[in-house]
């Protein structure tokens, strides 16, 4: 089936494995996540992807991205890569110290993007491990804190609807507006709806003078994103949402309400 590429910017899926440390979502790119995270990531080793601007580490023999060539790959077409997949690293010494086994589990996560154990390495320090299939469309990303996952959501849901101009002027005309991110406390509401499968439909916000409603609902869980979306477009058609992430324009304050 046709990747719909068109519902990227208008709907996330999220579906929250704490046991395992990963996120496998939908609709979230590697620029966003980039762009809220960077602070946290110095090094890219990667182990799949087609920048042309990657160093060789002769030791591990993958190529690595350094911190000053990471707003250069956010800007590059990622999506079109097809595979794309790194894990961070802080210091490139640290690379030709990496033992046998290590690369051997870098090799295997990178190919079937499954772990053989959880793939947070003392000789590495990373953060995350990021595993793409058409950057947007399928990622799974293993998370060493959660809390940067809150803070990433929370920054990328206020970035899509500047993206979207959801919000329009008396007139009807469409503007750019800059909101908050969501605070944690409103992002931890949503984690058992995340756990089973949770759609927020930017394309779905009502919107009042007062505030703006974005609905969301919890899908089940999927690893095909066409299958998703199936799902999410049936389940919307047919039963109300189950909450509301609800931002007030007057206090510029977000809450996370029942439908």
């Amino acid at each position: 089936m046709k990747k719909r590429n068109h519902g990227i910017r208008d709907h996330i899926y999220l579906l929250l494995n704490e046991k395992d440390q990963y996120v496998i979502s939908y609709g979230i790119e590697f620029s966003e996540f980039t762009y809220s995270l960077s602070q946290t990531m110095n090094n890219l080793l990667l182990l799949k992807h087609q920048f042309e601007e990657g160093e060789m580490n002769m030791h591990t023999m993958f190529e690595f991205v350094s911190r000053d060539y990471l707003t250069q790959l956010a800007e590059d077409d990622v999506y079109g890569y097809g595979d794309f997949c790194w894990i961070d690293f802080e210091e490139e010494e640290a690379l030709n110290e990496l033992p046998g086994q290590v690369i051997a589990e870098l090799l295997y996560i990178g190919h079937t993007k499954e772990h053989l154990r959880k793939p947070f390495y003392n000789h590495l320090s990373n953060r995350y491990v990021y595993l793409a299939h058409d950057d947007g469309w399928l990622n799974k990303v293993y998370y060493r804190d959660f809390n940067d996952f809150y803070r990433m959501l929370g920054d990328v849901i206020p970035i899509k609807m500047e993206q979207m101009k959801v919000e329009k002027s008396i007139l009807g005309l469409k503007k750019k507006k800059s909101y908050p991110s969501v605070p944690q406390e409103s992002i931890l509401a949503l984690k058992n709806l995340m756990k089973e499968g949770l759609v927020i439909s930017l394309s779905d916000c009502e919107q009042t003078r007062a505030k703006i409603s974005i609905p969301l609902w919890s899908i089940g869980d999927f690893t095909n994103m066409d299958e998703m979306y199936d799902e999410f477009a049936a389940t919307s058609a047919q039963i109300p949402c189950e909450a509301m992430l609800v931002f007030d324009k007057k206090t510029r304050e977000w809450q996370v309400t029942g439908c």
